[in-house]
């Protein structure tokens, strides 16, 4: 009899700490989001009052990709946090000069806001969905994986060759992909499949940025046609 009693109260404190520690990760995925928007949010301003030039595709690329390795390397030290915002303050950076961009069109700051209350309503639109409902959303992960690397080739191609169709083809598709991420990460962290808030912030933040520089291409482009 004592085992029956012992295993119910062994279910509930791991699921407990299951449900402590899903929270906790979700807790701290947003406060460090949240802060990494504003600081990335100050560099772009400054890099758009400096006029500062962009710089350049190649740069931008290796300047990526090498702090989100270092990132991922250093995600369960105190350095993550530093590597962190040293990511996003690089890609806050790289916004400004399209920022700076769009504000010297005609109604570009109309177009600009936006795309930023587009970004803010999607993302917090399929944020809550996800956490309200708590649907497991991981089998979208092969799809997206697939879909982000042909989008991101489809894209180095419209640059080199100059095609503005295959261009705006390829922010409709980023939209949707960083859309269908969003929900995907949510779900991940819900379920426990991502439990490290560093790498969490990383990929939401990645998203919205991509999801705002894609909206803001397609306003801007709709913009233009008026």
């Amino acid at each position: 009899m004592s085992a029956y009693q012992s295993a119910p109260v062994s279910i509930s404190r791991h699921g407990g700490e299951s449900v402590l520690a899903t929270n906790r990760v979700i807790r701290n995925t947003y406060m460090l989001l949240s802060m990494t928007l504003l600081f990335a949010a100050a560099t772009a301003a400054v890099s758009v009052a400096l006029r500062l030039p962009h710089p350049g595709l190649i740069v931008t690329l290796v300047g990526y990709f090498g702090l989100l390795y270092a990132t991922t390397k250093l995600r369960n030290s105190g350095w993550g946090l530093v590597s962190v915002f040293a990511l996003t303050g690089f890609m806050g950076y790289t916004l400004g000069p399209i920022i700076g961009h769009y504000l010297a069109l005609p109604n570009g700051g109309q177009v600009v806001m936006m795309a930023m209350a587009g970004t803010a309503a999607i993302f917090l639109g399929l944020s809550g969905y996800a956490l309200t409902t708590r649907k497991d959303f991981s089998f979208m992960g092969g799809f997206l994986a697939v879909g982000v690397l042909v989008a991101f080739l489809a894209g180095l191609g419209a640059i080199f060759f100059e095609i503005p169709a295959l261009s705006l083809t390829v922010s409709a598709a980023f939209v949707l992909l960083m859309s269908g991420l969003i929900l995907y990460e949510t779900s991940n962290i819900i379920h426990g499949g991502e439990t490290n808030y560093v790498m969490a912030t990383v990929t939401l933040f990645v998203a919205i940025f991509n999801l705002f520089t894609s909206l803001l291409h397609l306003l801007g482009f709709m913009n233009s046609g008026d």
